[in-house]
């Protein structure tokens, strides 16, 4: 039986050409090192990239969450009327929460925030306040649309809102989401290339071993595809590595910021809500990564060194 045919269409033997993949792995263990290292790299900052956006996120949502609009009831209205009001409030698409805050309520609030200067209004009742309704809304971008159309319903006195603090908040998640997909784009832009090009290098180091294989008549999947293996193997392991790394690395981020982090009243988002999401996108960009490296730099490489036979 020929050569040609031991490497030819006919023959393409898939699970011996994964296995050279694999021995490839170990064969050559500096070029593995080397796009493992530069991969886990551009995941780390990936990972990085995503966590520090959640956590700008978070921030901003619990600021959000604390500008909150106050809509205060008519004396008039009867507990049927409250009742409406309070369902149309709900109704609201954009209204995240609605809660009742009675006039008493109100008045106790004050009195404690006056201390000991409280004892001047210990004459006075409630009565001069009005029942309110403390209103949170989902989207900061309609908070001026939401305040105009729960102005427009039946007896409503007035509204307390900050429309200036919204906007400004709004415009803030609008540019930390933009500069983190440009952040991230880059990134992924720059992984591949740098992949492609240290899988490059390993192919001139294995130019004898590829001109033989041209020569006796392999296919260009047969060349292919153990480097395709090789780039999905990288990809995995990169991925997995990276993975322990960043867990770490928030781990001991959590520590250190903690302190910072409660000055604004919120908490570092656990690295649980977060795990499956950045495991997820490691190892699909780890493997898409590498076996698109793999992929470019050997369609270059066979170009550039004249074309195998072309039963692919």
């Amino acid at each position: 039986m020929s050569k040609k045919n031991k490497f030819g269409k006919g023959r393409f033997n898939l699970r011996y050409l994964t296995k050279e993949g694999f021995r490839n792995i170990r064969v050559h263990k500096l070029m593995t090192v080397a796009s493992i290292t530069v991969m886990l790299s551009c995941l780390l900052l990936i990972g990085g990239a995503y966590l520090i956006y959640t956590n700008i996120q978070s921030v901003i949502e619990r600021v959000g969450e604390q500008n909150v609009i106050m809509v205060f009831v008519e004396d008039e209205a009867t507990l049927e009327q409250e009742a409406a009001l309070s369902d149309m409030i709900k109704a609201n698409p954009n209204v995240k929460e609605c809660v009742f805050i009675s006039r008493e309520e109100s008045f106790s609030n004050i009195l404690y925030n006056m201390g000991e200067s409280a004892q001047v209004l210990d004459d006075i009742g409630s009565d001069f306040l009005p029942n309110a309704y403390k209103v949170t809304i989902n989207d900061m971008e309609e908070f001026g649309n939401t305040v105009n159309e729960i102005k427009n319903y039946d007896n409503v006195l007035s509204i307390r809102e900050n429309g200036e603090l919204a906007r400004r908040i709004a415009d803030i998640q609008n540019a930390v989401g933009l500069i983190s997909i440009v952040i991230v784009i880059i990134l992924l832009i720059v992984s591949l290339f740098i992949i492609a090009n240290t899988v490059r290098i390993t192919m001139f180091s294995r130019s004898l071993e590829i001109s033989i294989m041209k020569a006796v008549g392999a296919t260009n999947w047969f060349i292919r595809w153990p480097f395709l293996v090789e780039g999905v193997i990288i990809g995995v392991l990169s991925a997995i590595i990276s993975f322990g790394l960043i867990f770490g690395l928030y781990a001991a981020a959590e520590k250190v910021l903690a302190s910072m982090f409660d000055i604004l009243g919120n908490t570092m988002v656990p690295f649980e809500e977060c795990m499956w999401v950045l495991l997820i996108a490691f190892v699909a960009t780890g493997v898409v990564t590498g076996a698109a490296g793999s992929f470019i730099s050997l369609g270059r490489y066979l170009k550039e060194h004249g074309k195998v036979v072309e039963n692919d």
